[in-house]
């Protein structure tokens, strides 16, 4: 656990949490919450269960934080939503190309 605590505080998460980007075999990305620079730890310094986009705070999980930062992705996501005018309907696709007219 000391291990995993070092690798935090390398990539910036002194006293803080890092999130879990991407796992791999032997390594994971981490980056530390809030922001900073991603950096590689040794997979086995992070809690046994831990997954991408789990949140690790002083080497175990914090299923709270992880939580609250997935509800701020959904809402930034949706106020960065356009909405659909009614009658458009996007099921059906573009027939062809959307240049076709142009092209000819």
């Amino acid at each position: 656990m000391m291990l995993g605590i070092l690798s935090a505080v390398a990539c910036g998460g002194a006293g803080g949490a890092v999130q879990v980007e991407v796992l791999e075999d032997e390594v994971a990305q981490v980056v530390p919450v809030g922001g900073g620079k991603a950096c590689t730890v040794p997979r086995s310094t992070l809690p046994p269960g831990a997954r991408e986009g789990d949140v690790v705070r002083d080497g175990r999980l914090d299923a709270e934080l992880g939580a609250r930062l997935a509800r701020e992705v959904a809402e930034w996501r949706a106020r960065l939503a356009v909405p659909v005018p009614d009658g458009l309907d996007l099921d059906l696709g573009a027939s062809g190309s959307l240049t076709a007219d142009k092209e000819q």
